[in-house]
């Protein structure tokens, strides 16, 4: 099994799972690598986010005008429309809204290090824990909240 595909309050720690019952936040997932893409949704839908999910950073744009997200998480490295990219254009036409920028390339850190220079609120490196992308999001989302 996955490291992803552990539920929320297994792959947490926490006694129990979490509540459907609670606020639920919508998030973006941007990936071009569909496995990735699915398995960030089991993750954050586990959580009780509801999770819209895109394949390149065009895909991306055009969904944040319709289903508008809470926040955003994006590969850096994708064909079409790469992350640095998407992360500068939510910057401008949604800047309150929260971006995480994943990647798990060779070249990494510096596409991460840019990547934060260019408006993300976090940056991790593939491959990370659930939790860890979970406390993220939570924090996150906690601050945008207060």
């Amino acid at each position: 099994m996955s490291l992803f595909a552990v539920p929320f309050h297994l792959a947490t720690g926490s006694t129990q799972p979490y509540s459907m019952e609670d606020a639920m936040s919508r998030i973006l997932v941007i990936d071009d690598d569909a496995e990735m893409r699915d398995m960030l949704k089991q993750t954050l839908s586990s959580a009780g986010y509801e999770v819209v999910l895109a394949k390149n950073g065009n895909q991306g744009l055009q969904l944040q005008q319709v289903q508008p997200a809470d926040l955003v998480i994006t590969d850096l490295l994708m064909p079409e429309k790469e992350g640095l990219e998407t992360i500068l254009e939510f910057r401008q036409d949604f800047p309150r809204v929260p971006v995480i920028a994943i990647s798990g390339r060779a070249s990494t850190g510096f596409f991460l290090h840019m990547a934060g220079r260019l408006g993300a609120v976090k940056t991790l490196e593939k491959p990370f824990q659930p939790k860890e992308l979970l406390a993220a999001i939570e924090a996150i989302l906690k601050t945008e909240a207060a």
